[in-house]
C-alpha cells in the first residue's frame, strides 16, 4: 500500500519475560486517551507473539540520533539475536526503557486483539502506568530513510 497518511514513529517496545529480553521497534503506536495506547505489532515479531495480557512492557519513543538503537532494535529477532546488547537502558518491573529516548512509558497491557483483517497481528492495548518526558525531538520513520 502507498497511502502514508500519518506521521509515524519509531517507538522501542522492550520487556523481559522468563529470563529472555525482548525488543522491537513499532511504528504503528498510537494514544488513544491520556492514558492509554494502542500498538499494532506484525505476525512475525517474536517479541509480539510473547506479550499477553497482563504483562508490563516498557515503550521508548526514540528520539532524533538515535538512529543506531532503531537499527538494532527493528533487525532480527528476539530469540536469535541479544536486541538490547551495549544499548544502555533501565528496568522498572518487567518494563525495559530506553535511555535518551523522547518519552518513556512503563505500560499494563489490558488486552491484545485479533480483529478482522489483521487477525494474525496483534493489537496490543494497553494502560500507562508512568512516563518520562524529555525536550529532546522524536526520531521519525522518515528519519532512518
Amino acid at each position: 500500500m502507498a497511502l502514508n497518511a500519518f506521521h509515524y514513529g519509531v517507538n522501542a517496545v522492550c520487556f523481559e519475560k522468563a529470563g529472555r529480553k525482548y525488543g522491537m521497534i513499532c511504528s504503528w503506536a498510537t494514544q488513544v486517551d491520556y492514558d492509554k495506547i494502542v500498538l499494532l505489532l506484525g505476525a512475525q515479531s517474536v517479541t509480539g507473539k510473547n506479550i499477553a495480557k497482563g504483562d508490563v512492557i516498557g515503550v521508548s519513543v526514540l528520539s532524533v540520533g538515535q538512529e543506531a538503537v532503531a537499527n538494532q532494535l527493528g533487525f532480527g529477532h528476539s530469540d536469535e539475536v541479544a536486541k538490547l546488547a551495549g544499548l544502555a537502558y533501565t528496568a522498572e518491573g518487567s518494563a525495559i526503557l530506553i535511555s535518551g529516548a523522547s518519552v518513556t512509558m512503563v505500560v499494563e497491557v489490558l488486552d491484545v486483539l485479533h480483529l478482522p483483517g489483521i487477525e494474525e497481528d496483534s493489537l496490543v492495548y494497553g494502560l500507562i502506568k508512568t512516563y518520562t518526558q524529555s525536550d529532546a525531538p522524536m526520531l521519525s520513520l522518515q528519519d532512518l530513510r
